[in-house]
């Protein structure tokens, strides 16, 4: 067991909110844009896919970093044993809740409005959640759902296993070593696996997110939460120092990045087949997930320099609002659909709703112990006192779902 618990690091619990702040209105745009999701509005077009693939490349890479640096939080405090034994109780118990339960509604409205005829008995929501739970799939035609379907939880499972097998590697790993690297090469090396995975690996597994065949996924956001777990040991602390150092620097590389993927990706079909403009593309697609990353914890280290009650508070519904807030999402849409509000007026609203609603949920559900453990929250013993040191990322930060079918590098 690592005995040695890292000094704490305050802008990770604003990394995890900022992130959180970005996931309502990116599922919302998801209903809008022309990629493929779980349920579209009518006026779906790609009006808003530039904006949402300024943050595509990096926003998930950055959770399983975060992650990680929680994880080794945990490692450091309870061993291996426990790290295993807490990881379990919080991100397995939720995921089965959520499959069985909380993710139902995105399945009925997604089967409802793509394959409606396959909608058992008289197509209520009762009807389709005994089939859900019993049928096993769902088709039309080639194209079937198998349920039960964690969607958006898929990160759960993933989470899991990687602090499974960062424990495992930690409890017989020495991280004791301080790896002494100058600011630059924190910018540049660790984008190296990532470019290369992004032009040798995703063409021939493309992105499932089913666990077991989606190596591209397990290779990039193995690597990122590795990174984050070895941030918090001598190995690798050097990171943060860099990450605030090069902060402008990162950020304006990440946006010179995005406006040239831009450009290529919305000339794709003239451009895939010069020789070596793919490889460069997808170099740089690969290469942004980590200079953004960088951007992103420079950044945080300036915006949230010391802890706060209102930051702690924020940081504690971070995981029960991710479990429920896609499904609120996908329920809210269908709501207002018969409105026929303009797009973005309807878009606005959406967003509100949805965080309103899930802040209620969140609210009511706390005290509710059994029920609380099912979604994410986790309660604070009352004997705990100011000066009982918080283990960094008690409460796991969630990502959003990517799914997008446009062409892109």
């Amino acid at each position: 067991m690592n005995t040695s618990t890292p000094s704490r690091l305050p802008f990770l619990d604003g990394l995890r909110v900022a992130a959180f702040a970005l996931l309502i209105p990116y599922h919302v745009g998801m209903y809008y844009v022309s990629w493929d999701w779980h349920v579209k509005s009518p006026a779906a077009s790609s009006a808003l896919e530039p904006f949402m693939q300024l943050s595509s490349p990096w926003r998930l890479g950055l959770l399983f970093l975060i992650a990680g640096a929680a994880c080794q939080g945990l490692f450091a405090k309870r061993g291996a044993l426990g790290t295993l034994k807490d990881r379990s109780l919080r991100l397995l118990l939720p995921l089965i809740f959520g499959m069985v339960v909380i993710v139902t509604p995105q399945a009925y409205f997604e089967v409802a409005t793509k394959a409606p005829d396959v909608l058992p008995g008289d197509g209520g929501y009762l009807d389709f959640w005994r089939f859900y739970l019993t049928a096993g799939k769902a088709c039309r035609g080639n194209d079937c759902m198998v349920m039960p379907t964690w969607n958006h939880l898929w990160f759960l499972p993933y989470l899991w296993l990687y602090a499974a097998l960062g424990a495992l590697v930690a409890r017989f790993a020495s991280t004791s070593r301080e790896l002494k690297l100058p600011a630059w090469a924190w910018l540049l090396l660790p984008a190296v696996p990532l470019a290369l995975m992004r032009i040798f690996i995703k063409p021939l597994f493309p992105i499932e997110h089913d666990l077991v065949h989606d190596l591209y996924n397990h290779l990039q956001y193995g690597w990122l939460f590795a990174i984050g777990w070895a941030s918090r040991t001598p190995l690798a602390q050097g990171f943060w120092a860099a990450a605030l150092r090069l902060r402008w620097v990162a950020l304006g590389v990440s946006l010179a990045g995005w406006a040239v993927l831009l450009v290529f990706n919305s000339h794709y079909d003239e451009l895939k087949d010069v020789d070596g403009l793919l490889a460069a593309a997808r170099t740089l697609r690969g290469s942004l997930t980590w200079f953004a990353i960088v951007a992103a914890a420079g950044w945080s280290q300036r915006a949230f320099t010391r802890e706060s009650p209102w930051l702690r508070e924020a940081s504690k519904a971070v995981f029960c609002l991710y479990i429920l807030h896609q499904s609120v999402i996908v329920v809210l849409s269908q709501w207002l659909k018969p409105l026929a509000l303009p797009w973005g007026v309807e878009a606005v609203l959406l967003i509100a709703l949805t965080a309103i609603v899930s802040g209620a949920a969140y609210l009511v559900l706390r005290r509710v112990p059994g029920l609380a453990l099912l979604v994410g929250i986790q309660r604070t013993p009352r004997k705990a006192t100011p000066s009982t040191p918080r283990v960094m990322g008690q409460l796991t930060t969630m990502p959003v779902t990517s799914n997008s079918t446009s062409p892109e590098a």
